[in-house]
């Protein structure tokens, strides 16, 4: 079976849901149709279509989970996007929150050779704009560890190690503030009842408040240069 575009759509963002799920690889189909933005009959229908090609099993109560054609299927996908990202932002000069809607169009247009000269061209990355891990040519999915800032104490150190959003206009105001994967941050002070988190960015004070610190996920800095 040939796998089109929107099949390989699917299976990126049933694998990208299972990654963060703590080695549980079952995920809803409902989960999948709110991250697809689909109807749930939709999801039905696609399903389906990829049980049937043997990319996925599903599993009465528990939900539906990637075989290992259908999990490298969606690391090939994954790849495409996160170098595309990383090559329209390094390369080509875009803001990085510009490039995810034409990461998804390119990605399923290029093919390997080309990607991997964006690969190269773009410095062989570890990382897409936005801090998630890029798989390897071979189909390895690096494994990160990170938490919300929103949940950390005050008085800790921590470092910038993806951003949880695809809202560009989000993404524009992190990026004017400097909070960007990879920024190294003091957290000083956070008010109570989830209010607005007091940091220090390269000496400088800054607040945001809680929701936005949610999209923060941060890490130590040995975790963050595992991947």
């Amino acid at each position: 079976m040939t796998v089109s575009p929107a099949m390989q759509e699917y299976l990126a963002e049933a694998y990208r849901l299972a990654y963060y799920q703590n080695d549980n690889p079952y995920i809803s189909t409902s989960d999948l149709a709110e991250v697809l933005h689909v109807s749930a009959p939709a999801v039905t229908r696609m399903v389906q279509r990829l049980k049937s090609g043997g990319y996925l099993e599903h599993e009465p109560y528990k939900g539906i989970y990637l075989t290992e054609s259908g999990e490298r299927e969606a690391l090939l996908n994954i790849r495409r996007h996160r170098l595309v990202e990383r090559f329209l932002v390094d390369v080509m000069q875009f803001g990085w929150h510009e490039v995810h809607d034409d990461a998804d169009t390119l990605g399923s247009l290029v093919g390997d050779e080309v990607v991997s000269r964006m690969e190269k061209m773009a410095g062989f990355p570890k990382r897409c704009p936005h801090g998630e891990p890029i798989p390897t040519a071979d189909g390895k999915m690096p494994r990160i560890h990170d938490e919300p800032l929103s949940e950390k104490p005050a008085g800790t150190d921590w470092v910038i190690s993806r951003v949880a959003t695809h809202d560009a206009d989000k993404l524009q105001y992190l990026g004017t503030l400097g909070l960007i994967p990879g920024t190294r941050l003091h957290l000083s002070e956070r008010a109570p009842f989830n209010g607005p988190l007091q940091l220090t960015v390269d000496s400088k004070p800054l607040v945001i408040g809680h929701e936005l610190a949610g999209v923060l996920r941060v890490s130590t800095e040995a975790e963050f240069n595992v991947a």
